[in-house]
């Protein structure tokens, strides 16, 4: 049994039609051969793209030689309305100076500091779950949402502020689409970027929101009265070489795309693996005999789950939650004897190279257990990207292993999961890899 894959298109089409299928789902829109391909090429009247899948060529863009293939300004325009100038979508001297004040709250001991956030967020989740057939992608969504709230505020997501931020949230994803004009067309700066109403007042509603937390600790950091959370962590870090701190308006940036990447990626994460869990019922099993180790907030029982560590490894490799990155050329560069102009989009397939059909033993299959096999790791190695790789590295990386298999197995400690007839979910991607219309499954109370 093979996991669901998404079709797709065939290897010749119009620029109008691949703008139409590009703007409806990104994987879909895209032909088959990408699976066999080291480098392919995209001509469009505004620029040309490479889409490279040989590991060595992306290892030179995203680890040998960042600052040559800075992030693409044209994917991000869509997005600036909600993260504005966030570290997500910075590059060079202000990129570097938001990474410096950040990645300290992320390092080490700080994970088992945000532990009991995690724990806590865990078991209201597993409380909220409903019994029946449901939709595991908004159960997903309202746990991911809860660990981002309690490890960054404090608060859980029944706070006013937090739930009001999270259901903007939810209507801002109906609205925000995956291809912004500005993806096809180079516009120059000057010119004004059209946004959809709806999505842009969205995008502020949601910045209000934020402002308000962002204010209210600023004042308990000030009074210190605040917790020694995320937030404060991140509030009150200096940069070692400016001497500054974020300024309020950089702080709801910042946020902004901690909700996004760590609430919308670990949501897709979760849903993905549930699903994969209820087709394959022995793997399920044996994350359910681990589960039962959960039984006090200690951080050490984290190493008593290497199982449902593979299964959450293996979905990430499946349904990575961010499918493709955009780098930019900015200087004349030869890959696989293609001469490539500066301005060039250079796009990095998560989804594409973990599912490549030259490097990876049965790309297609969900199996956990190849992670101890010799191709596994090799692969782990050269072709394993879910959090991207090199300078820019996701800050949160270590955050989401500990959180994924975490609330993965206590949600297999209290329930079963299979599959509902006929709604086999179909994988697309908008902000992240998301099942066309949701992600249903039969929850029924464990026996013991």
């Amino acid at each position: 049994m093979i996991p669901p894959k998404p079709p797709s298109r065939p290897d010749r089409v119009s620029l109008r039609r691949y703008a139409q299928l590009f703007r409806q789902d990104i994987l879909s829109a895209q032909p088959a051969r990408l699976y066999r391909a080291w480098m392919a090429e995209f001509r469009t009247p505004f620029f040309r793209s490479y889409l490279m899948n040989q590991p060595d060529l992306v290892k030179t863009v995203l680890k040998d030689r960042p600052e040559a293939f800075p992030k693409s300004d044209r994917i991000g325009e869509g997005l600036r309305p909600l993260l504005g100038n966030s570290v997500f979508l910075t590059n060079g001297e202000t990129w570097k100076r938001q990474r410096r004040i950040i990645d300290p709250a992320f390092e080490g001991g700080r994970l088992r500091e945000t532990f009991p956030a995690m724990w806590d967020a865990s078991e209201a989740a597993a409380r909220r779950l409903p019994l029946g057939e449901t939709e595991i992608e908004a159960q997903t969504s309202h746990a991911a949402a809860d660990v981002i709230f309690r490890t960054l505020f404090s608060i859980p997501i029944e706070n006013e502020l937090a739930s009001a931020v999270f259901h903007e949230f939810r209507a801002y994803q109906r609205s925000q689409p995956i291809l912004n004009l500005a993806a096809f067309v180079p516009l120059p700066r000057w010119m004004p970027r059209l946004f959809r109403r709806d999505t842009r007042d969205s995008a502020a509603r949601i910045r209000a929101l934020i402002s308000q937390l962002v204010t209210e600790r600023a004042a308990e950091i000030a009074n210190g009265t605040a917790p020694d959370d995320l937030a404060t962590k991140i509030m009150t870090t200096v940069d070692p070489e400016t001497g500054e701190t974020f300024s309020p308006d950089e702080m709801v940036d910042q946020v902004a795309i901690f909700f996004l990447a760590g609430h919308e990626t670990s949501a897709s994460a979760l849903a993905w693996a549930l699903y994969l869990m209820a087709l394959y019922p022995d793997w399920q099993e044996k994350v359910a005999v681990e589960a039962q180790a959960l039984d006090t907030c200690n951080f050490g029982v984290m190493s008593k789950l290497p199982v449902t560590r593979d299964v959450f490894r293996e979905t990430l490799r499946l349904y990575p939650p961010v499918p493709m990155m955009v780098r930019e050329a900015t200087c004349p560069e030869q890959f696989r004897d293609r001469d490539i102009k500066p301005g060039s989009q250079l796009v990095l397939s998560p989804w594409h190279l973990h599912r490549h059909e030259r490097l990876w033993d049965r790309p297609d299959d969900f199996d956990p257990g190849r992670w101890h096999t010799e191709n596994g790791k090799a692969c782990a190695r050269d072709a394993y990207i879910p959090f991207s790789a090199g300078a820019r590295v996701c800050t949160g990386a270590g955050f989401a292993m500990v959180e994924g298999p975490l609330i993965l197995a206590r949600l297999l400690r209290d329930v079963s999961v299979s599959t509902v007839p006929n709604r086999t979910p179909v994988p697309v991607a908008h902000l992240t890899v998301r099942a066309k219309d949701g992600i249903w499954l039969n929850l029924q109370k464990r026996q013991r």
